[in-house]
């Protein structure tokens, strides 16, 4: 038997019409799409590697803003919460 014929497909983990099963990553990845991957051609995947979590670790966790955490960037969420622990240690 080829091995194609025995794939089997499997589907999302959330409920059926549960609407956000995907959202978050579909979103992070059409901004890395946006922001990285249309902005040049790369002529090695290390020079891709980099780009990608560059605009991760430099753009991704400092700009963006989630409403599950108050408005805050993931950086200033942590911060607060960094901060928080060690008053109440």
């Amino acid at each position: 038997m080829h091995a194609l014929n025995s794939f089997r497909m499997v589907g999302p983990m959330g409920r059926v019409g549960a609407a956000g099963d995907n959202a978050a990553m579909e979103s992070f990845f059409s901004l890395l799409q946006r922001n990285v991957l249309d902005r040049r051609r790369w002529a090695t995947r290390e020079q891709l590697r980099i780009a990608v979590v560059s605009w991760i670790e430099r753009t991704y966790h400092f700009r963006r803003r989630q409403d599950r955490l108050g408005r805050s960037t993931p950086i200033e969420y942590e911060a607060i919460m960094t901060s928080a622990a060690l008053q109440a240690a």
